[in-house]
């Protein structure tokens, strides 16, 4: 079967999907009222065409639910007054997390992925004050002056890029973290990222679909959150998507036999399959 995806942009359907699936569970991570409306047919359809599509739903619930705790935590703990959400999709957090009303949540992306999303949550209400900007990203001129004019108006900003750097050439990653650093009130940078080894094994599952949908798969760097430090910006955290998945009990098949087998390996070994997936919380250098 032929994958429905077009364009990066449709991954979002697919994304919000996966959200829609664990909200229906009894034993929720979180819970998100808005995520199969959005998804719509076509989010059920991308879905249905990829391989293990359903069976390979947890690690964006895991990646959904710990960026939900850091975000709140961060905010919580840090003083953040605002949010710069990259790429945010049919992302719901505004309306479905408990934010500050004090709190300016910038969502930005396609200017048509903006307009879908706003007209299908016409009737619902965000928590925070909630701001849309359809901008693309590889276009450096406009996203310069987007970071600088919400570096100017904010004090304490944390940026949200939720499954996008994946999809970028390593260059076009520099570039943005070089970006992101220059204003001096983006302070911190939310990312979840793999390694080349991860990659490999995506190619067999996810891969494939985004591939011939014109989206592949492309920045897994070998140096980990290293890459970052030249761009202004060093972890602060890592949060192992493996070790996640079994804290919150939505890990692959088998997975506690694997962790237990896991256990024979060298220790450098073990940190290298920890680290092969991961959500990251990087801050100033």
């Amino acid at each position: 079967m032929t994958t429905l995806i077009q364009h990066v942009s449709d991954t979002a359907r697919w994304v919000a999907l996966y959200r829609a699936m664990e909200s229906d569970r009894p034993d929720a991570l979180f819970r998100d009222p808005y995520a199969r409306k959005l998804a719509g047919e076509q989010g059920e359809r991308i879905v249905g065409s990829m391989r293990k599509g359903r069976a390979w739903a947890w690690p964006m619930i895991v990646r959904t639910a710990v960026i939900d705790e850091l975000i709140l935590r961060t905010i919580a703990q840090e003083g953040v007054d605002t949010v710069l959400n990259l790429a945010a999709g049919l992302d719901t957090r505004p309306y479905r997390l408990p934010l500050p009303a004090s709190l300016t949540w910038i969502e930005v992306d396609f200017p048509d992925v903006i307009a879908y999303k706003t007209g299908q949550l016409a009737d619902a209400r965000p928590a925070c004050a909630l701001q849309h900007v359809g901008v693309d990203l590889t276009d450096a001129a406009r996203r310069r002056a987007l970071f600088d004019q919400i570096g100017a108006a904010a004090r304490r900003v944390l940026v949200v890029s939720e499954g996008l750097l994946i999809y970028l050439p390593p260059e076009q990653v520099a570039a943005l973290g070089r970006d992101l650093a220059s204003p001096a009130s983006l302070r911190w940078w939310l990312i979840d990222l793999g390694s080349p080894r991860l990659l490999k094994m995506m190619e067999k599952t996810w891969g494939r679909a985004v591939a011939a949908g014109n989206a592949p798969f492309r920045f897994a760097p070998a140096e980990g959150t290293q890459f970052f430090e030249p761009l202004g910006w060093r972890e602060a955290e890592f949060r192992s998507m493996w070790d996640e998945s079994l804290r919150l009990k939505r890990s692959m098949p088998f997975a506690r036999v694997w962790n237990l087998v896991g256990k024979l390996y060298p220790k450098s070994k073990r940190e290298e399959f920890r680290r092969m997936s991961g959500i990251v919380l990087l801050e100033r250098t």
